[in-house]
């Protein structure tokens, strides 16, 4: 499978049109529907169902309580049927084929099959189930099981302008779940799904500080036991969760003489069963303001209930919670549209979360749940169950890179947060820390992850094609190296035993000498990065690599690359604003600190001084005291005072955190 799964995915969008409201039309094979898909023209499909008959099929598609269902062999019967019935609908649509034709033979390829349907009857269509006909992939095999091209589908409300949605925001997961009744739910295994999808953001904490991290779990996930519907709307109107997780069993609900499904949770007054329909679960999930406008919106909502994808009736507005969900504006939403095995829903809630923290696109998981759904939940026509409401932006690709990229670097900062503790990186400047010697096996383990993760991120495809993404992951691969140089010098000043003070510093200077290396090889990738220049010149001046003689000579040898990496900062400068002017300054600021070795006699202290003052000060101005860039410049900084000291600027750098100011972020 390809490692960025976004950039392989080809939208194909299927419609199905007729004419009248959504609502109150049953299904019958003499109702036309219009067909679009791709650049063709629109075909006329009939439907192969009458609406009391497909009712009576879909009911055979219920688990029977007193049956092995690898054993039930009437519904596995109406499985392949109805799935074949189903195919043939699509077979109908020759654009589709066209447009699956065109994509085949391409490795690694996922097509994205968009059902977008307006009429409620047609959502009773199980569409997951569809068998491939003659002339498409995997023919005589479930569609969206088959692995000779892999598709997956996703259904889509028709919509005026497409739902916004931004998809890379900081994750924030409300699990609530209800067993009002003595409704049981597998509470405990979804739980341990959920957190361990979250443990490599979480901070690594020491033995004995159970209370602390269990509020740093508590920032990312929390936790609704027995659920009513106002705790669920409370809790989202005060905290923007990006992901919401319901466990709950799901109940018919009648309304009128209209049968519909709901989410059984608790009553807020006696904890009894309250079945709660999509309307109102819509509301309490998106949080509005006085005037109405939304204020809080989960990016996506995961339902662990079985029936939550079920339209059951189609004589009134409104269709099944999962429609009602997508409709009210959530951009995605997983829901099931048969009873689902409690086991199926733990690895459902495994697969999803693990893989979309990951930072892999939604599309690719959906494929792969099914296909783990087929594999370990044998028997059960499980893999169907799941439905798929999903709004896919235009730059969503870009937005799913993103939040990776994101994902990827926030893993490795809990890594180094952690390796920096054990060794006394994150005291204060002026004090020493010692890290126990019992330390050095979680050091050397976490080191060695860090590199083989970076490895991994810097040989994905992308990385290979794109000299700025090669660039910048060949640059964080040496500034990971350089703090790994850095952690491995503290250990070994904490060693009394010289053979292992000597084994850490040669460690030490491998770690340095591999920073410069990758540093060397993002300038070659990208020779007008400043960013690189000014830190491949600043690891070439750290006294592991540069002794005096050696030193001396860089500004003979490096003065040009300087100049000429001051040239292209400031040119960069006058055209940004913002953050990446922050950046800029910062980078002006170090630049400055490295005159002193590489701007030759010229150059003074004094000047040095002066220029990197007004450097941060500006930088201060315009991002205030606890932005990010303000605490990363403080600490690259701090580092040239407590771990590259040199008598030519060990004053210089304490001029830079004058300027800078306190940091609340530094003592965290």
């Amino acid at each position: 499978m390809n490692a960025n799964p976004s950039k392989a995915i080809q939208k194909v969008k299927l419609e199905f049109l007729r004419p009248g409201p959504p609502h109150n039309q049953l299904l019958s094979p003499l109702t036309p529907y219009i067909a679009l898909c791709g650049e063709d023209g629109p075909v006329t499909v009939q439907m192969p169902f009458e609406h009391r008959q497909l009712l009576m099929r879909l009911r055979r598609l219920r688990y029977d309580s007193d049956k092995n269902p690898a054993q039930d062999e009437q519904r596995q019967a109406e499985v392949r049927d109805m799935g074949e019935a189903i195919g043939r609908v699509f077979s109908q649509v020759p654009a589709l084929l066209s447009e699956l034709g065109s994509v085949f033979g391409e490795a690694g390829k996922l097509v994205h099959l968009s059902l977008s349907l307006s009429a409620f009857e047609l959502g009773l269509i199980p569409f997951e189930l569809a068998v491939g006909m003659d002339g498409f992939p995997g023919s005589g095999s479930p569609l969206f099981l088959q692995t000779r091209m892999p598709i997956t589908i996703t259904r889509e409300v028709r919509r005026g302008s497409p739902l916004p949605i931004k998809w890379d925001r900081p994750v924030r997961i409300l699990f609530a779940f209800a067993e009002p009744e003595g409704l049981n739910v597998p509470a405990q295994a979804h739980l341990n799904a959920l957190r361990m999808a979250i443990e490599p953001w979480v901070k690594v904490r020491n033995p004995g500080q159970s209370k602390e991290r269990v509020q740093d779990v508590k920032k990312i996930l929390t936790v609704l036991p027995n659920a009513s519907l106002k705790q669920i709307r409370e809790a989202c109107a005060s905290t923007e969760y990006t992901h919401v997780h319901i466990l709950a069993h799901g109940a018919p609900l009648e309304n009128s003489g209209d049968k519909r499904y709901g989410v059984a949770l608790c009553n807020e007054l006696d904890g009894s069963k309250d079945i709660v329909d999509g309307e109102r679960l819509a509301i309490a999930l998106t949080a509005r303001d006085a005037s109405g406008k939304m204020k809080f919106c989960p990016t996506m909502v995961t339902l662990a209930t079985c029936d939550s994808g079920n339209i059951e009736s189609v004589l009134t507005p409104g269709g099944s919670i999962a429609h009602e969900l997508h409709a009210a504006g959530i951009p995605w939403v997983i829901a099931s549209q048969f009873p689902l095995w409690m086991r199926a829903s733990a690895i459902a809630a495994e697969v999803l979360y693990h893989r979309l923290l990951n930072g892999a696109d939604p599309r690719w998981v959906i494929y792969e749940l099914r296909q783990r759904l087929r594999t370990e939940s044998f028997g059960t026509h499980d893999w169907a169950s799941i439905v798929a409401y999903a709004t896919v932006p235009a730059d969503f690709e870009q937005q799913v890179d993103a939040f990776r990229d994101k994902q990827i670097r926030a893993k490795f900062e809990i890594k180094f947060d952690r390796i920096d503790e054990l060794v006394g990186a994150n005291e204060d400047i002026e004090t020493t820390a010692l890290a126990p010697i019992a330390c050095g096996g979680e050091v050397q383990s976490l080191c060695k992850s860090i590199r083989a993760d970076l490895k991994a991120w810097r040989e994905e495809p992308e990385a290979v094609v794109s000299s700025k993404i090669k660039s910048e992951r060949l640059g964080m691969s040496a500034a990971s190296e350089k703090r790994i140089g850095i952690a491995y010098s503290l250990f070994a000043d904490s060693q009394s035993d010289d053979s292992s003070k000597n084994k850490n510093r040669e460690e030490s200077k491998k770690a340095y000498e591999a920073s410069r290396e990758f540093y060397r090889e993002a300038l070659e990738t990208e020779p007008h990065n400043y960013w690189v220049i000014t830190q491949y010149l600043s690891i070439t001046a750290t006294p592991a690599l540069a002794d005096e003689p050696a030193f001396k000579a860089l500004s003979k040898n490096y003065g040009l690359w300087w100049g000429a990496a001051r040239q292209i900062t400031e040119w960069q400068m006058r055209q940004s604003t913002g953050e990446s002017r922050a950046w800029s300054l910062a980078t002006l600021a170090e630049l400055a600190l490295l005159g002193i070795a590489y701007g030759g006699a010229g150059y003074s202290q004094k000047q040095a001084k002066e220029e990197i003052t007004r450097y941060c000060k500006e930088m201060r101005a315009l991002m205030g005291p606890d932005a990010f860039p303000i605490f990363s410049t403080r600490r690259q900084f701090r580092r040239y005072i407590r771990h590259w000291p040199r008598d030519q600027w060990n004053e210089i750098p304490q001029a830079a955190l004058q300027a800078l100011g306190n940091n609340s972020m530094e003592e965290k």
